[in-house]
């Protein structure tokens, strides 16, 4: 089913019997497996509405991301979250959506900064599980008021509700940008010197740290602005990062986007065999958790607070945790391997709980993506 407008999303859901596999454009098959019907947004599409004046967009949610990100370019602003394309690193085509990075809560380096898709959202549409369109927030901060349904349906991946319409608050674009460079750190020298610059007054907007995988490790940092501040920030970072060796600065702003284009796509690992993990830990805690993963294929982004692994076929990562908190999730593997793993972190016996009483309120008839997430 691919409904066109709002009005016949809602009574597609209404009339289902059979489970619904929901998806956007077909780009993340991520999540337990889903037998089911398949529904697809990819018809809702269209900008309802642009105010660069007001930072603000309103756009249906099966809207291409790229439509976005051009109308934006336009105006000189951008999503400042930076959304993840998943289809190099998973070896899908599909076409990025606005709804699936909303439904997904993808978000890419620059969250260290900026936040989390879910903090720049406004607003939300969306047809719950008895096909009843439900409005939640608005076009500016200040009129989100009652129950925050839009932080709710933000990482929800279509199991509360299918998004028809979101709102998300734009940023200007930066006037340019430059990568500082550490080399040959090892990965605890690698998370004190992210956490040193992060906690700088430098302003780094991104943080991640690449370990030697046979062409020498490197440890980047990010620094956006006008072009006088850039250059001045990235002066004072060498300076206060000069215990750790050797440091070079990429001033090309076209090659530092490049960079973190493929730092946020995990482009490193497009073309490994294995599993890819995704782990969300505390910063403070990554080298211990890297040195507990017993791969020497990882890459730590946000500081250190999020690592990306790769494995074996069929490996539990989460075993080799071993007391560390954190959250691990399984991004691409094949069906037999995620059949037999928990695609998402099992959660706490409290939070379980509650994640079914909002299942049950929101998709009484337990259509929408089930088993996706537990």
């Amino acid at each position: 089913m691919t409904p066109k407008t709002e009005a016949e999303l809602a009574d597609a859901i209404a009339s289902a019997k059979p489970p619904l596999r929901i998806i956007g454009g077909g780009t993340r098959p991520i999540g337990n497996p889903v037998a089911g019907e398949v529904l697809s947004t990819a018809n809702l599409t269209g900008i309802e509405l642009y105010e660069p004046g007001a930072l603000t967009i309103v756009a249906k949610a099966g809207t291409p991301l790229a439509d976005i990100e051009e109308a934006l370019s336009k105006e000189n602003q951008r999503l400042a979250f930076e959304p993840m394309d998943h289809r190099g690193l998973l070896g899908t085509k599909g076409t990025p959506t606005i709804g699936g990075v909303v439904a997904g809560n993808i978000s890419g380096p620059r969250r260290v900064q900026a936040g989390a898709c879910r903090d720049h959202m406004l607003g939300v549409r969306f047809v719950d599980g008895a096909g009843t369109v439900l409005k939640n927030g608005g076009r500016v901060m200040k009129n989100v008021t009652g129950y925050d349904l839009v932080k709710l349906l933000t990482g929800s991946y279509g199991t509360l509700g299918v998004m028809s319409e979101v709102s998300l608050k734009v940023l200007p674009k930066t006037d340019t940008q430059a990568t500082v460079m550490l080399h040959g750190l090892d990965i605890p020298q690698a998370v004190k010197a992210m956490s040193a610059a992060l906690g700088s007054p430098y302003e780094v907007s991104a943080a991640a740290h690449m370990p030697d995988m046979g062409h020498g490790a490197v440890t980047m940092l990010r620094v956006e602005g006008f072009e006088k501040s850039v250059a001045y920030r990235c002066d004072q970072l060498k300076n206060t990062l000069a215990e750790y060796g050797e440091i070079t600065v990429e001033a090309d702003p076209d090659k530092s986007a490049n960079i973190w284009t493929a730092s946020r796509d995990v482009a490193g690992f497009a073309k490994t065999d294995g599993d890819v993990w995704r782990i969300s830990v505390k910063p403070t805690d990554g080298a211990t958790l890297a040195a507990k993963l017993n791969t020497d294929k990882l890459f730590m982004d946000w500081g250190g607070g999020l690592i990306w692994a790769v494995v074996p076929k069929g490996t539990d990562l989460r075993a080799r945790m071993n007391g560390t908190q954190g959250h691990a999730t399984l991004i691409r593997a094949d069906e037999a391997t995620r059949a037999k793993l928990d695609v998402f972190h099992p959660e706490l016996a409290p939070i379980a709980k509650i994640s079914a009483g909002l299942r049950a309120k929101f998709d009484p008839k337990g259509i929408l993506n089930p088993g996706l997430m537990a």
